[in-house]
C-alpha cells in the first residue's frame, strides 16, 4: 500500500509540466531551489527600452557643442537622427546607437554608443564625431564605418571607406577587426565622355529631273 501511494507521489510530479514536484510546494524540510535570472548570452536582445534620443544627445558632456547646437528639426518636428538598439555591451537592457546626421546633406557628422546603468540611467560610452560616420550593431559588435576624402573629392563620391569592428571588453570597446576599401574611379565621369547620340535622320530621296541622263555621268 505505502508503494502505491508513494508511486502516486511520483506521477502527480511528472505531470505538472516537467518542472518536478517544485510546482506543488517544497516537500517537508527540503531546500527550496533558488533561481536567478541571468544575463542575456552574446548575440541575444535583450528588453529595449526606447529612449529619447535628442534628451539624451543635448543632456550628454560628451556630444560635442558643434553637433549639439546643431541638432535641430529638418521639417517639422523630425530630427536627422538614426537609433538602433541591440546588446552589445551585455547590459539588462539593450545598448542604443544613434547617428546623429546634417539636414543640409544627410551626412552623418557624429555616432554614440549609451549603455543603461542598473539605475535607469544611460552612460555613454562610445563616440566618433567626424564627417561621414556611421554605427551600426552586427551580431552583437559595434561596426563604425567612415567614408575617406581626398582633397578633391566631392561629398557623394570619396575615395574609399574605413570599416573598423568593436567589441566590447573590460569595460569598453576594443578594436577587434579594421577593413580599408578603395573605390574604382576607373568608371567615373564616363556618361559625361560618352558622346551624345543624334537622332537618326531619313535619307532624303532626290528630286526627278526633267533632263535627260548624260551617257558616261554618275
Amino acid at each position: 500500500m505505502a508503494g502505491l501511494v508513494a508511486f502516486g507521489l511520483f506521477g502527480v510530479g511528472c505531470s505538472s509540466g516537467g518542472t518536478g514536484t517544485r510546482d506543488e510546494g517544497p516537500a517537508g524540510s527540503q531546500p527550496v531551489a533558488q533561481i536567478t535570472q541571468q544575463p542575456s548570452p552574446s548575440g541575444t536582445t535583450p528588453p529595449v527600452r526606447r529612449v529619447d534620443a535628442v534628451r539624451l544627445l543635448k543632456s550628454d558632456p560628451k556630444v560635442g557643442e558643434r553637433v549639439r547646437e546643431g541638432l535641430k528639426p529638418c521639417a517639422g518636428k523630425a530630427y536627422p537622427i538614426d537609433t538602433s538598439y541591440g546588446s552589445m555591451t551585455g547590459g539588462r537592457t539593450a545598448d542604443v546607437v544613434v547617428n546623429v546626421m546634417s539636414c543640409a546633406d544627410s551626412v552623418s557628422v557624429g555616432t554614440y554608443v549609451y549603455r543603461a546603468d542598473d539605475d535607469g540611467s544611460y552612460k555613454n560610452v562610445f563616440a566618433a564625431e567626424v564627417p561621414a560616420v556611421y554605427g551600426t550593431i552586427d551580431r552583437g559588435d559595434l561596426v563604425v564605418t567612415t567614408q575617406v576624402y581626398g582633397s578633391k573629392d566631392p561629398l557623394a563620391s570619396p575615395s574609399g571607406s574605413e570599416v573598423v569592428t568593436y567589441r566590447w571588453a573590460s569595460d569598453r570597446f576594443t578594436e577587434h577587426d579594421r577593413v580599408h576599401n578603395d573605390f574604382s574611379r576607373a568608371v567615373e565621369g564616363t556618361d559625361g565622355d560618352l558622346p551624345v547620340q543624334s537622332e537618326p535622320v531619313e535619307p532624303v530621296e532626290p528630286e526627278p529631273s526633267d533632263e535627260p541622263a548624260q551617257p558616261g555621268r554618275d
